[in-house]
């Protein structure tokens, strides 16, 4: 008896066991594959709503009739408002008036299973101020591939708008100074031509007024190595400056008169643009321009404010209309913008008049 219980099972009994076990077996390998599974997801998603929530940019979802329904903190900063605030309102809060048409075009291209991609526009926050952004938006899907809303990235892009403007002005302006600087050659030739008396006169007389044309110039712009204001001067020295190399030997061609101003800081770089512009445009199509053309330049100090005048005579208004609008903007954008003041200008026959006005405290820095 002893042998027979200490032999072999049966084979009967082998048989009857071993579904029973395997099946056991691959149940708790399921369950085991599934917990394991579940916990990877719980923590992909914890995750990734650490990566939206932490995100600098702006990450929104809505659903697919515009309403939000998540919210991170960078929409908060961007918004102004918070998720308790947002979730669960229209998408719409942040869209200006004139820009409402944008929402429907936008879903029904998610709608399509479409992406948008750097969609430049611009959104109200909270406080009613508008803010340009970029926005990325593409489709959420449930877990049967549906379509069931969409995810927006929205960056503020308010600085790199501001740079391109900057980049823009500044490629207008070194045309318009290259432009300039071709003109101006021209008419130092010319003015030159007047009174040499021979070939190595006209190409003295050239390399003085180049040479003091490059001086003027210079003091339209500002040191960018050292980043220093420019040296203090007077109005006076700074106006014989700029117009010095379109002066010739006729006594009183070109006038100046006025009190004693202090210019600094870097209005010295502003006041030098704008008088370098207001000379180089009577050089090239005003009263410098011609033979009898006369400037005179005068101003006064009342109630700390700085009156100048401008006087050209001897050109005509046709004359005058051949410069490019961006020199007028440059000139205008400075006495408006930079120094504070106001600008006009009349006509009379062959007499064009030029005043302006800046208050005193905007010439010493």
């Amino acid at each position: 008896m002893n042998d027979s219980v200490k032999g072999p099972l049966p084979a009967s009994s082998k048989q009857a066991s071993s579904p029973h076990v395997e099946h056991a077996a691959r149940e708790r390998s399921h369950a085991l594959s599934e917990a394991e599974e579940r916990a990877r997801s719980e923590q992909a998603a914890q995750r990734l709503a650490a990566i939206v929530e932490s995100s600098q940019d702006a990450i929104v979802a809505k659903d697919l009739n515009g309403v939000i329904t998540n919210w991170n903190q960078g929409a908060e900063r961007l918004f102004g408002y918070t998720a308790d605030e947002a979730v669960g309102q229209p998408i719409t809060i942040v869209i200006p008036e004139d820009r409402l048409d944008e929402e429907p075009q936008i879903l029904a291209r998610i709608r399509q299973g479409e992406r948008v991609e750097h969609f430049e526009t611009i959104r109200r926050r909270k406080d009613g101020t508008l803010v340009e952004i970029s926005l990325m938006i593409s489709p959420i899907r449930n877990r049967q591939g549906e379509i069931v809303g969409a995810s927006k990235i929205a960056r503020d892009i308010t600085e790199l708008k501001r740079a391109r403007e900057r980049q823009t002005l500044l490629l207008r302006e070194m045309s318009h100074r290259v432009k300039n600087l071709f003109a101006l050659a021209g008419a130092v030739i010319t003015l030159s031509t007047r009174t040499a008396r021979s070939p190595e006169e006209l190409a003295e007389q050239v390399r003085k007024r180049l040479s003091t044309l490059a001086r003027a110039h210079e003091l339209t712009l500002p040191d960018l190595k050292r980043e220093q204001v420019a040296t203090p001067t007077t109005l006076e020295a700074l106006l014989r400056t700029i117009v010095s190399p379109f002066e010739d030997q006729d006594a009183g061609r070109i006038t100046i008169a006025g009190p004693e101003v202090t210019v600094g800081g870097h209005a010295v770089t502003s006041l030098a643009l704008l008088l370098h512009e207001l000379a180089t445009n009577a050089a090239k199509y005003g009263a410098l321009s011609a033979a009898a053309g006369r400037l005179a330049i005068s101003w006064t100090v009342q109630d700390a404010t700085l009156s100048l005048s401008w006087l050209e005579e001897g050109s005509t208004p046709a004359q005058a209309s051949a410069g490019d609008g961006f020199g007028t903007w440059l000139i205008d954008g400075t006495v408006q913008g930079q120094l504070q003041g106001q600008i006009t200008r009349r006509w009379d026959g062959n007499r064009l008049t030029i005043l302006m006005s800046m208050p005193l405290e905007r010439l010493v820095g």
